[in-house]
């Protein structure tokens, strides 16, 4: 698999090697020893998570805070998704910035989304589905929501959307970044450095 550093550090695009032949197609989508050599995070699933979505519904922005804090490895396994991650950790040389990228389960195009950072995604297909491998366990209480519409923030959505966006009463309601931060919110930047070089130590990395 190809596996590449996106604009938000520490979120990585995961590229797969799909064999095809008359049967149709195989590929790896996650390997534990390849992504902790090429991006240097540790990263083993405690918990799968799946969602189904009508085209021009919009998931996000979310996060979880630390601690616990959650990666996430994000594949699309039917239809089609623009996704985006977010890094809102505070004190990052790159706070407020941002990638997208087509989730398609043609391909198999996964992307890995380290602690701290944020994530959305808007279907462009009916019947979309999004597979979320986690870092941790589902905590109460933990996970935060960011307006994906905040204008300081200025994401792409338009490139995804054909019609209005479908958003829950929660999302629509969420705080803006500036909000959140004020808040408490947030995690900051070097905390999640922390929390990255702990769960090297522990793995003796």
């Amino acid at each position: 698999m190809g596996i590449q550093e996106m604009a938000v550090p520490d979120a990585y695009r995961v590229t797969p090697y799909l064999i095809r032949d008359e049967r149709g197609s195989f590929h790896e989508s996650y390997r534990y020893e390849e992504l902790a050599r090429s991006t240097g995070h540790v990263f083993r699933p405690l918990q799968v998570n799946y969602s189904v979505s009508a085209r021009n519904t919009l998931r996000g922005i979310h996060g979880v805070a630390i601690p616990p804090g959650q990666a996430k490895f994000v594949s699309c396994v039917r239809g089609a998704l623009l996704d985006v991650v977010v890094d809102l950790r505070l004190g990052s040389p790159t706070f407020g910035v941002h990638d997208t990228t087509i989730l398609d389960a043609r391909d198999g195009t996964a992307v890995y989304v380290a602690e701290g950072l944020a994530h959305g995604f808007v279907a462009l297909t009916d019947d979309a589905c999004i597979s979320y491998l986690c870092s941790t366990e589902y905590v109460p209480g933990t996970q935060f929501e960011i307006n994906p519409f905040d204008p300081e923030l200025s994401l792409p959505w338009d490139a995804g959307l054909t019609g209005k966006a479908l958003l829950s009463d929660k999302d629509e309601q969420a705080p803006t970044a500036s909000q959140a931060a004020e808040r408490g919110i947030l995690a900051r930047y070097d905390e999640c450095l922390a929390l990255y070089a702990r769960l090297r130590a522990e793995e003796g990395r």
